[in-house]
């Protein structure tokens, strides 16, 4: 065993608990605070609703669905063969990637910039690695499907919710009588978000606990849950009461209301499946080190989950959102362009069907740029005057500055972190 292990293990133990809970307050402050952005800002759900869907379904998703083992290596980013020998430069690094990620995403939450979790701790991942150690122990190869998927992610997410809201548009509200095409459309509607939803939970959440069911399986189990959707929200909208004599406008908002009503179902379902999939970007590392700490500088391609880490996670993005997540709320829900629950739940069921599709054929995904390009979707639905072209400017600045940002601070934080511990 190394003999910085044994002299200072508990303090590095300690250290990557409380950077992994600051690591993981920045993702419920950013990424959990742009998943819930749609439904506030359609003023289907309050913000106090939001935090406490987010409360339960996330901590759910990341303590049920988190995983019982994590890559040590997140992402593949790096060759684990240039730290066998030095071992401690991977803790100190791993320490530099969840200070440096966690420093980028407050920052970023203090400005209102929706960024993405994942691309945080990948840049501060390649800085340490590529500064710290060699430039050769970078997979650089894995950068590319990254920097590619700025453009191609939010594109297939936007093209999606385009074409909903476009749907809804014209099957619902340019119509005669919206209201009673809404109770004939919005079961089909209840059924297709259902079927997506559970494909969502199967292959990003439950995959995690070991169900790993076939693509049939799944396909299966979703389509039979869409059928029993679609017959039961047929028979609670086939209750609601015409009013004849109403005028368009109260039509509008009846169809509204029953949009919000969806709106709150993607949320649950989006909430928890983020929680299983995006608590891996604050716990990996931490578990990462953990591992490599307790064997005395073994590394593992994966590393079981100390019963505390889990935890651990799921309460600092609940706090993170509780607390500093408003801004990005308000930038998602509010300031790209106006949204309704009809076009929320559109830009939600969008985002949601893209992660399907990227998870489906192995696209490297932001679920943050997933739905940053579902509401740009749906804005210009409504035309290019709809979307304030100054906030989606500094939300793609925001994009490009993150990889070499978390790079930056984790190549401070490393010297820093070795200095200390050598």
């Amino acid at each position: 065993m190394l003999d910085v292990f044994i002299t200072n293990g508990p303090w590095l133990i300690a250290a990557a608990a409380i950077f992994g809970f600051f690591m993981a307050w920045g993702i419920g402050a950013n990424d959990v605070a742009n998943a819930m952005g749609t439904s506030v800002g359609s003023k289907a759900i309050t913000i106090k609703q939001a935090i406490i869907i987010a409360m339960i379904f996330e901590f759910a998703g990341s303590y049920l669905a988190g995983g019982e083992v994590t890559n040590t290596i997140r992402s593949g980013i790096i060759n684990p063969h240039y730290f066998i020998n030095i071992p401690q430069y991977l803790v100190y690094g791993m320490l530099a990637s969840l200070l440096a990620a966690g420093t980028w995403l407050v920052l970023a939450s203090a400005l209102g910039w929706p960024v993405s979790t994942t691309h945080s701790i990948v840049g501060a991942i390649i800085g340490f690695a590529s500064f710290g150690v060699s430039p050769d122990a970078v997979e650089w190869g894995k950068i590319s499907g990254i920097v590619g998927s700025w453009i191609i992610t939010p594109a297939i997410s936007g093209t999606l919710a385009y074409l909903l809201f476009q749907s809804v548009q014209k099957l619902i509200f340019d119509t005669r009588d919206p209201l009673r095409n809404a109770k004939r459309f919005v079961p089909y509607y209840m059924g297709l978000a259902a079927f997506v939803l559970s494909l969502v939970t199967l292959k990003k959440g439950l995959s995690h606990i070991g169900l790993n069911m076939t693509n049939v399986e799944s396909y299966t189990i979703a389509f039979a849950i869409a059928v029993l959707v679609s017959i039961l929200g047929m028979l609670i909208i086939s209750r609601l009461k015409l009013d004849p004599k109403a005028d368009k406008d109260s039509h509008f908002a009846n169809v509204e209301r029953v949009f919000a009503i969806l709106m709150i179902m993607t949320a649950c379902c989006m909430a928890f499946a983020h929680g299983s999939n995006d608590v891996a970007n604050a716990i990996g590392p931490l578990a990462a080190i953990v591992s490599i700490v307790n064997s005395g500088g073994v590394i593992a391609s994966q590393s079981p989950l100390v019963w505390w880490i889990l935890p651990l996670g799921g309460l600092g993005i609940v706090l993170g959102l509780a607390i500093f997540g408003q801004r990005v709320m308000k930038t998602i829900g509010s300031h790209i362009t106006h949204l309704t629950p009809s076009r929320g739940f559109a830009a939600e069921l969008s985002a949601a069907s893209t992660v399907v599709i990227a998870s489906g054929t192995g696209l490297p995904i932001s679920t943050t740029q997933t739905l940053v390009g579902a509401v740009l979707g749906v804005g210009m639905a409504r035309g290019i005057a709809a979307i304030n072209m100054g906030v989606v400017r500094n939300i793609v600045i925001s994009w490009i500055v993150t990889l070499p940002a978390g790079a930056a601070l984790s190549i401070v934080f490393f010297y820093i972190i070795k200095a200390i511990f050598n």
